[in-house]
């Protein structure tokens, strides 16, 4: 990780705040680079004269939508049928899980997307739905901006306010990653327990054709 945020560092150097887009496109692709790291470390170099404030949150925004947007694509070429046929091959897991959280996600769609690009943990994923669900990609984009330009602005400011003291921003929102983690295996764990009840009981497994969900 070390080494990585020396490279961030680097490029944001080099080429200026678009550095800083990309940097935050990256960790949008691949969560185990953290938000939390590189927004304030994008702060804090912001602080040094390297680039603008204002500049450096308008491209992070930028960088943040051109990952979700390619986990985006990446969900709708997969599609439901894909995923639900996968999801038959793993064991304890269901198509019908599949389609009832691609449901929810119809229902709830906007709101997830928006308050999933504040959630550590979250953030990255939240776009493979969207894009199984085909949600109308204005849509996407608006929301997916929205929540990116709040999150991205919070912790730039932070790491540019706090200085040399950038990385204490982590120690706080990195908590609240642990919990969301937390939480998330919580599911899982109550998940796997029902499917093992179901298995020892004899239950049948019972498919429910999908349904098309209203678009809100």
């Amino acid at each position: 990780m070390e080494a990585i945020l020396d490279w961030v560092v680097l490029v944001m150097r080099t080429v200026g705040s678009p550095g800083v887009g990309l940097a935050t496109a990256l960790e949008t692709v691949f969560p185990p680079v953290p938000s939390e790291l590189v927004l304030p470390l994008a702060g804090y170099t912001a602080s040094q004269g390297h680039y603008g404030l204002v500049p450096a949150i308008a491209w992070a925004t930028g960088g943040s939508l051109a990952g979700a947007l390619l986990l985006y694509w990446l969900g709708a070429a997969w599609g439901l049928e894909r995923t639900c046929a996968v999801a038959d091959r793993i064991p304890l897991m269901h198509a019908d899980d599949v389609r009832r959280a691609v449901a929810w996600f119809g229902r709830h769609g906007r709101t997830a997307v928006f308050v999933g690009r504040l959630v550590p943990g979250v953030r990255s994923l939240i776009s493979v739905p969207a894009g199984i669900d085909r949600m109308p990609l204005l849509r996407f984009c608006v929301f997916t901006t929205a929540g990116s330009l709040v999150w991205n602005a919070a912790l730039i400011l932070a790491g540019y306010e706090l200085g040399a003291q950038w990385h204490v921003v982590e120690r706080y929102v990195g908590g609240v990653g642990n919990v969301v983690y937390v939480l998330l295996a919580v599911v899982l764990v109550v998940v796997v327990a029902r499917r093992l009840r179901h298995g020892v009981s004899g239950e049948p497994r019972r498919s429910t054709p999908p349904q098309q969900q209203p678009r809100r």
